[in-house]
């Protein structure tokens, strides 16, 4: 778990990283706004991921980058839904496998 700047502002907010695939890291914060969401970062760039579809709601990734993310979310919807239900409760996350672990 890394540590870094979460939700509430605070510095020593831990941020779970649910997968890290082709250089690219994907947090989800614990009891975090709707609509369901993740964070994915990539050569500086940060992008709020939407859970259900794939799609960047907000920040950017470069476009190669995006397609892959959202063929990943798209892939193990079912296991970011169940990671996005155990932040809403505040348990730990599971990790998910990358998209270059996937056939």
């Amino acid at each position: 778990m890394a540590t870094s700047t979460g939700p509430s502002g605070r510095a020593d907010e831990p941020v779970p990283i649910i997968s890290i695939f082709f250089g690219i890291v994907v947090r989800m914060y614990h009891d975090e706004h709707p609509p369901p969401h993740f964070h994915a970062s990539y050569q500086g760039f940060e992008a709020l991921v939407g859970v259900t579809d794939g799609e960047v709601i907000h920040g950017a990734l470069p476009r190669k980058a995006a397609r892959i993310v959202r063929e990943w979310a798209l892939d193990h919807r079912e296991a970011l839904v169940a990671n996005w239900k155990r932040g809403e409760a505040l348990l730990p996350m599971e990790m998910i496998p990358g998209a270059d672990a996937d056939d």
